[in-house]
């Protein structure tokens, strides 16, 4: 999430003198550009690592900041969450094992954390969402305790004006509405970093562009939210509507960008075009103090750290982003990859990164400008195709009017390049017969994290809930990480036939039915006849056009008026005149011996779940079956649930 240290409480003014601040930054930049100052004969890569901190039955924890205290570390640092971490690897020069070096520090790294965890009962999760995560744990209360991240938040709620929304359709369909930025903490990340001349940044970053799409497809891991099956990698989407601060009654037939974005246009002459362009488009978040001055530290000899761009460069989410940065004294440049999600494995990961950078070298030597060989609007179409549907997308491709499989043309094509670009990076034999093998086994074999996750999920029992087999992914996911092995040889998650079931029956949200019948107060009570009728039913909400609960009807209650009106001349009676309107409702996070003891108090047969005043679920005594089911059967076996 970028500089910690910034100001809080900005008025207009202090904005305005830190927008001076980074117009400064930006004319000393091209300034530098121009005087040919930045560092030449040395690439190096680099990588930041996000990960959720779970407990031990795949939860969310929020014990990320004590962890991060056990951890004493300083390549280990917050994210926006209680529940997320981050640690940035050492830069490292490219050469013949640099690959294997990053990867064995970063599985060094990830070992210190697990330690940390340990201690705090705790457990590392590498995962682009975590399918364990809920609603609930998205609130202000769970933000790490930094503030950056508070006011972050504040600024991009004064922005938007309402609250923020997320409406993702894939296999499943999801629409949800949340009160603060913490969405965002939903996705962690597998960052990488790739150093470049400036005078080859437009060339490249072209380049880097065209070869987001393939990259992605073959690394998807986020198939999953809240329970629902959507993209294979739905971070994209969830990135993009979770900090979306355009004013909800912006005129719509203005185009505004998205703070995160893919972008419009190809990059033409310089890295000045981003930075100009994102100025230009996007209020200022957040200041800080930049007392810099980047003019007469360059006349002084030295190199100014453009403080001031690059925070608001942080506060501006384009999945290619530009990076200006400092090593050995001298300032560089580096695209960093944001579209890689965290895991499935340290190795896998590892495999993306090196994929991305043989990539970026070969279109680079064989393609003197990608742009005359294919249209930005196909890349970018390209790109949202291999978020929805990974190795299942089909791309267009350059020079070619057909579209491609995208297996087929990572495996014919891109793959053998990539092997290619690597040795000419001077990547030796070794390191790149390890990433580009797991790479293609992957790909062969269609087994990417999301493909697993989801092929899992298909064969999970009929008993249990779905919280459950959740927690058996991230439980089965987290043990194939500490192995080592990449995603392609994993088994299907296990699910087990667990006795400590009792957990995941603790709160109603786990017990609940969200695939609701509902009628509007005004439809005729025959339609709710026919509902219980049809679906089984024995209780009917009754919502309005805004999902707001305003009654509910039961079978007995239906059965009392049909009692009362039988031989009567027919009439059509509406419901809102039999439904009871003081309903005892509970929320997901209600216990679920609390929602037992509101039935008995209240002598009701089932409780409508809201949240706000909006209706998710319905609890009954049926749901309650399988509780006791299981119960007596443990009881009756002799062991203790």
């Amino acid at each position: 999430m970028g500089e910690h240290t910034v100001n809080t409480e900005n008025d207009s003014a202090e904005l305005q003198h830190f927008m001076q601040k980074i117009l400064d930054d930006v004319r000393a930049l091209e300034k530098m550009l121009e005087d040919d100052l930045f560092e030449k004969g040395v690439t190096r890569i680099g990588a930041e690592q996000e990960i959720f901190i779970v407990n031990p039955d795949g939860s969310p924890s929020l014990l990320g900041p004590e962890v991060l205290e056990e951890i004493n570390d300083p390549h280990f640092t917050t994210e926006l969450a209680r529940f997320n971490l981050e640690c940035n690897l050492d830069p490292v020069e490219l050469g013949p094992t640099c690959l294997s070096q990053m990867e064995g520090q970063l599985n060094e790294l990830l070992d210190k954390a697990r330690a940390a965890a340990d201690k705090h009962g705790a457990k590392v999760a590498l995962t682009g969402i975590l399918p364990t995560l809920d609603k609930h744990h998205l609130s202000m209360d769970n933000m790490a305790p930094v503030p950056r991240y508070f006011e972050l938040a504040a600024a991009m709620q004064r922005l938007r004006g309402a609250d923020f929304n997320l409406h993702i359709k894939g296999r499943d369909e999801i629409t949800v509405q949340h009160d603060s930025v913490m969405f965002e903490s939903a996705n962690t990340s597998f960052q990488f970093h790739f150093q470049v001349q400036p005078s080859e940044f437009a060339r490249l970053y072209n380049v880097a562009q065209l070869i987001t799409a393939p990259v992605l497809a073959a690394g998807v891991n986020s198939p999953l939210l809240f329970g629902r099956q959507l993209w294979h990698e739905t971070r994209i989407a969830v990135f993009r509507q979770s900090i979306d601060t355009r004013h909800i009654n912006s005129p719509h037939r203005r185009d505004q960008r998205a703070r995160v974005s893919f972008g419009d246009s190809w990059l033409d002459d310089s890295v000045l075009e981003i930075f100009r362009d994102d100025i230009a488009r996007f209020r200022l978040l957040l200041a800080c103090d930049a007392d810099e001055k980047p003019f007469d530290v360059l006349a002084e000899g030295g190199v100014p750290k453009l403080k001031a761009l690059r925070l608001h460069n942080s506060t501006v989410y384009r999945w290619n982003r530009p990076c200006y940065g400092i090593s050995d004294g001298k300032p560089h440049l580096r695209i960093e990859n944001r579209v890689l999600p965290s895991g499935p494995s340290t190795v896998d990961e590892m495999a993306n990164g090196a994929f991305w950078i043989g990539l970026i070298k070969a279109f680079r030597d064989e393609y003197d400008d990608v742009r005359k060989s294919i249209e930005f609007d196909a890349v970018r179409s390209n790109f949202l195709n291999a978020a929805r549907l990974g190795l299942d997308a089909q791309f267009q491709w350059l020079d070619d009017d057909r579209t491609f499989p995208a297996r087929e043309l990572i495996l014919q094509e891109l793959i053998p390049r990539a092997r290619q670009g690597l040795e000419d990076l001077g990547i030796g034999a070794e390191d790149r017969d390890r990433y580009m093998d797991v790479l293609s086994s992957r790909v062969l074999a269609g087994r990417t994290g999301a493909q697993w996750a989801v092929s899992s999920l298909a064969e999970r029992p009929n008993a249990g809930t779905a919280s459950e087999h959740l927690a058996d992914l991230v439980t089965s996911a987290m043990a194939h990480q500490e192995e080592g092995t990449p995603v392609h040889e994993w088994p299907l998650a296990s699910f087990r036939d667990s006795k400590d079931w009792v957990k995941h029956y603790k709160t109603v949200g786990s017990l609940m039915t969200t695939d609701l019948f509902t009628v509007a107060q005004d439809e005729v009570i025959d339609l709710v006849a026919c509902l219980m009728d049809w679906r089984h039913i024995r209780h009917v909400p009754v919502e309005d056009e805004e999902h707001r609960l305003v009654g509910l009807v039961t079978h007995r209650t239906l059965l009392r008026v049909m009692a009362r009106e039988y031989g009567k001349p027919k009439r059509p009676i509406p419901v809102k005149e039999i439904m009871h309107k003081n309903v005892v409702t509970i929320t997901p996070e209600t216990s679920t011996l609390d929602a037992i003891g509101l039935m008995k108090k209240h002598q009701v047969a089932c409780l409508p779940i809201v949240e706000g005043e909006r209706l998710v679920g319905i609890i009954s005594e049926r749901d309650f079956f399988k509780i006791s089911d299981q119960l007596l059967e443990s009881f009756l076996s002799g062991e203790s649930p």
